[in-house]
């Protein structure tokens, strides 16, 4: 009996995981479930915000031929005893689930606008392109989706009054030489920087809200162990420490790195997830030495407009290095991994599964479930 292995989520680590699942278990039933028939690259979702077009990658294109089945639906529970997972489009039963649904802007006020998904990057388009010149834009939130709005809004509408509010201090957690140089391009913009904001009202006529990200509530509606804000709870191979069958990754997870730290929403820890899942998934299924969880960080890249960015060095375990590059060398880099982050999803022959006509038989190892 073919093993059916169920993927929730096509973003940057559920794409990635079912494309390195095929590609290590050519005898596996893989389906990717994913609400949008599109892969949205995330990391841009500031320039869709400012009306840049993007790049189009249909899910069905990118995986043709090799051997995942691409299913559009929305995924509306999951009963994690039953196994199987409830979509608007039906049931889909499975041997081995791999939780990749992500996550979403956190308590944006009413009548805010957010960058957290497509659809409300082109709601925020929209109405920045129905204010006229002199119209007042603030963005709440001083991590690094609030610095890369900012600015991306300043640089593209220098009509308009932009303002920043942060909670603490401007970039606090950079080195030295990143701070100054992101003091230096808010300058350069004419950003209005709010620094130690703490109930303090400031008019604006369009406020976008970076203030945090939540998870979907659909794993905390199970009896799957998660934490208070709704991860699972994953061991060192990614795999559910309640339920064996299930693995988490990306931003739904609450996993840790080779070093035992935390890994935080992002890009950079959900792809090394996907990675680390699929293989754990694969050797278990087919008798092989599990993998190392070697996940750590080498920097965080921040873009300051199309002209400007940082690139901060960090440790694995993600503390900020004095060294940083900045200006024109950072955006080279920043544009190189965002290109490398698409191009894996985009170029499954090679980072991803071979292509085939068809899913071969299952092998009789596969035919005993995890």
């Amino acid at each position: 009996m073919t093993h059916r292995i169920v993927v929730l989520g096509a973003g940057y680590a559920g794409a990635n995981a079912a494309g390195r699942l095929a590609k290590r278990l050519h005898g596996a039933e893989i389906t990717l479930v994913n609400a949008d028939p599109e892969f949205v690259e995330r990391v841009r979702l500031h320039q869709v915000a400012t009306g840049q077009d993007l790049k189009v990658r249909r899910l069905d294109d990118v995986f043709a031929g090799t051997g995942v089945q691409v299913r559009i639906a929305r995924v509306t529970a999951v009963d994690v005893e039953r196994k199987v997972v409830d979509t608007d489009g039906g049931e889909i039963a499975y041997d081995t689930l791999v939780y990749a649904l992500g996550s979403t802007a956190s308590d944006v006020p009413e009548h805010a606008y957010n960058i957290a998904g497509k659809q409300a990057a082109q709601r925020l388009h929209a109405r920045l392109e129905d204010l006229g010149a002199g119209g007042t834009v603030l963005v709440v939130g001083g991590g690094l989706t609030g610095i890369e709005a900012v600015t991306e809004i300043a640089e593209a509408r220098p009509d308009l009054h932009v303002s920043f509010a942060v909670r603490g201090e401007l970039g606090g957690w950079l080195s030295d030489k990143a701070q100054q140089h992101l003091r230096k391009v808010f300058d350069r913009l004419g950003i209005t920087v709010h620094e130690g904001v703490d109930g303090r009202t400031i008019d604006a006529e369009v406020t976008v809200w970076t203030a945090g990200f939540a998870v979907h509530p659909i794993a905390a509606a199970t009896t799957l162990e998660v934490t208070a804000a709704g991860q699972i709870v994953v061991d060192d191979m990614m795999r559910s420490v309640s339920h064996p069958d299930v693995y988490a990754i990306g931003d739904a997870a609450f996993a840790h790195g080779g070093s035992g730290t935390p890994l935080r929403m992002s890009c950079a820890s959900g792809v090394p997830t996907a990675h680390l899942a699929a293989d754990a998934i694969a050797a278990r299924l087919t008798g092989r030495e599990l993998p190392k969880n070697k996940i750590g960080y080498n920097g965080q890249c921040i873009s300051l407009g199309r002209n400007d960015a940082v690139m901060q060095w960090v440790t694995p375990d993600d503390k900020p290095k004095p060294s940083a590059v900045t200006g024109k060398a950072a955006v080279r880099i920043k544009e190189f991994i965002c290109t490398a982050a698409a191009w894996s999803i985009s170029h499954p022959t090679v980072l991803m599964p071979s292509r085939r006509r068809r899913v071969s038989t299952a092998s009789a190892v596969l035919e005993t479930a995890l």
